[in-house]
């Protein structure tokens, strides 16, 4: 397997960081940098900020999305009659926003795979630690695979 560029170190450990409840040691050991390197990316990226900003979930999240495009056709329908049509930016907007909308209905980021083989390792564990060593090396292959 290809060695990982800086870029995608820093953004596995973005990730594991966001996503997970590890240490910054371990996320270091699973990422192949210091805990130190890790410490900096923290502090330079103002993760901590992120991360208290993820506490909303993707379900929210879509159905803020949607709650914007309905604030939006309903101003569209308030206009007069014959008027009733997106403005260049209200049509913008709406794009914009079913594009979201429909990337987190379907794409599954690497956030998200993370997400799953993490639990799947924790459901693992405590019937066979060697097991959830052997999948979590695995996993970390293959989330490096897709980065």
């Amino acid at each position: 397997m290809a060695e990982l560029t800086n870029t995608q170190k820093k953004d596995w450990a973005r990730t594991l960081y966001l996503r997970e409840n590890l240490t910054q040691q371990e996320i270091a050991d699973r990422v192949g940098v210091s805990r130190k390197t890790v410490n900096r990316w923290v502090g330079d990226g103002k993760w901590e900020e992120h991360k208290a900003g993820l506490t909303i979930t993707r379900e929210q999240q879509i159905a803020n999305l949607y709650r914007q495009v309905a604030a939006i056709n309903r101003t569209i329908e308030e206009k007069p009659e014959g008027e009733r049509y997106a403005s260049p930016s209200e049509a913008d907007i709406l794009s914009k926003l079913s594009s979201a909308i429909k990337k987190m209905e379907v794409e599954a980021g690497i956030a998200e795979i993370i997400s799953v083989l993490m639990g799947f390792i924790d459901f693992i564990r405590p019937m066979d630690l060697d097991k959830a060593k052997e999948i979590t090396r695995l996993a970390d292959n293959y989330i490096k695979s897709k980065l």
